[in-house]
């Protein structure tokens, strides 16, 4: 398994561009707007109608509910039914966009992906200045619910493919299949396809005051008990019709079924917009077996932490008796650092949002004189330094007199250290922007190795300051 850097350009939709609905569980007018997102953004979720319009990341890590759709959650703010845009984002190929909401739900629309598609393709797509990365599945990866007797795997594939397959033991929904080959063919294939439920469960939602705004243009009915009188007259009342009847086919009338296989078809959806909480693009074939929004999730949250953790101790490949791209003498024409400060001796790679640097820690270091004598170590603060100064590489090279320029701390943050260093040790830095230099301020994520091994991390955030 890896990450890995693609050929392809990141994506973003070229203006904002806004739909109107009803939230399916609240009941309660909401607008949805997509709007550009830098790169690196990925997706999140903006409530315009709070103070302070506070943002939630499309991350599995913030789910917290999954009972009737999925749940975001962070600092008090909620996000519900997120899956469906979610979807439609990523069968439009694109990788940021920020989705302002004035309500805590999307608008349901017609219960499928349908109208945030159309919409998105009224924003038109424009490509970004920095590449997609991708996870690069090699070994099969599975989750098993044993209460529900769900299963997902993802197996090794050249592209992103899907598969769902369900069963509800009823003889109204029989088992059904659906597989997406290609993300291009989302729109459509899959996109029309519409939520569903069963009539038992829809009695329970009204009961309990949930789906106030669903009505029988949004949601598909299976009628799998027998309707009573008062039933009929209750489903009569909440979906405001003069008369309901059961089609031949066994669901409620007033819709016509897009696809015979649509159940399986949504499903696919579903597991399509809740596993872009993963946050990377996933190269490899999923097969999902009775999933569900749970399970989905928990799915999700399982292959972010093998990510992150591939991510943290993904060692950079470097041949350290090639040239180096930089060697002290050219480090010291852009950083001010002078020994024994300057904690950098090589830069192997440089490019527009990443950096790699390597430092030999040798005997002779100044620090260890003190820290300490009989047992010297590194301090860790000296190896953030280093992590910085690599990092200084990086901004500096943004401007075209880096010499006339200094690099200042504005904020370190997340600092783990997991390895002593100690004399003899090679460390290598990699630090990778979270977001795009802005105004001379540079946010990244950097790591230290000795010798092969993680040693140090830290979040990163300095600023470049002309001298006068």
């Amino acid at each position: 398994m890896a990450i890995i850097k693609t050929e392809d350009k990141q994506k973003t939709i070229k203006e904002r561009v806004s739909l109107q609905g009803v939230g399916l569980h609240t009941g309660k007018n909401v607008t949805l707007t997509f709007c550009p997102a830098p790169v690196n953004n990925g997706f999140s979720f903006k409530r315009v109608d709070l103070e302070g319009s506070p943002v939630i990341e499309a991350d599995a890590n913030y789910v917290t509910n999954t009972q009737r759709g999925t749940c975001l959650e962070r600092n008090g703010v909620t996000i519900q039914t997120s899956e469906h845009v979610l979807a439609a984002l990523v069968g439009q190929d694109i990788d940021n966009a920020i989705i302002e909401l004035d309500a805590s739900e999307p608008p349901i629309m017609d219960g499928s992906s349908k109208f945030f598609v159309e919409a998105l393709e009224k924003a038109g797509t424009e490509e970004q200045d920095d590449f997609r990365e991708a996870y690069v599945v090699s070994d099969v990866i599975s989750y098993i619910d044993e209460d529900s007797g769900s299963e997902i795997i993802v197996m090794p594939s050249k592209e992103y493919q899907v598969t769902t397959m369900v069963d509800f033991g009823t003889k109204v929904l029989g088992t059904q299949n659906a597989t997406l080959n290609k993300m291009s063919d989302f729109k459509e294939d899959i996109s029309d396809s519409r939520t569903f439920s069963f009539l038992h469960e829809l009695e329970m939602l009204l009961e309990n005051g949930l789906i106030k705004g669903g009505d029988l243009n949004n949601a598909i009915v299976y009628v799998d008990k027998e309707l009573s009188p008062e039933t009929m007259n209750k489903l009569r009342i909440a979906f405001n019709k003069d008369s309901i009847a059961v089609k031949p086919n066994g669901i409620l009338d007033n819709l016509t079924l897009h696809h015979p296989n649509e159940a399986a078809r949504h499903k696919l959806l579903d597991v399509i917009g809740d596993l872009a909480l993963v946050g990377t693009r996933i190269q490899g074939k999923v097969i999902a077996n009775k999933p569900g929004h749970f399970i989905n999730t928990q799915f999700a949250k399982k292959l972010s932490k093998i990510i992150k953790n591939e991510r943290r101790n993904h060692v950079p490949q470097i041949d350290l008796n090639q040239e180096p791209l930089m060697d002290v003498m050219k480090i010291m024409e852009m950083l001010p650092h002078r020994q024994p400060f300057l904690l950098l001796d090589k830069v192997f790679e440089l490019t527009d949002s990443g950096v790699i640097g390597m430092k030999n820690v040798t005997m002779n270091e100044e620090f260890f004189k003190g820290h300490f004598p009989g047992a010297p170590v590194m301090p860790g603060v000296l190896i953030v330094e280093a992590m910085a100064q690599t990092g200084g590489i990086l901004v500096l090279s943004t401007v075209p007199d880096p010499e006339n320029y200094l690099t200042f701390f504005m904020k370190i943050d997340k600092v783990k250290f997991k390895k002593k260093v100690v004399p003899g040790d090679t460390l290598i830095f990699k630090c990778d922007l979270i977001t795009p230099i802005r105004r001379g301020i540079c946010h990244m994520q950097g790591y230290a190795y000795a010798n092969g091994v993680l040693c140090a991390e830290a979040e990163l955030m300095a600023q470049i300051s002309k001298v006068k």
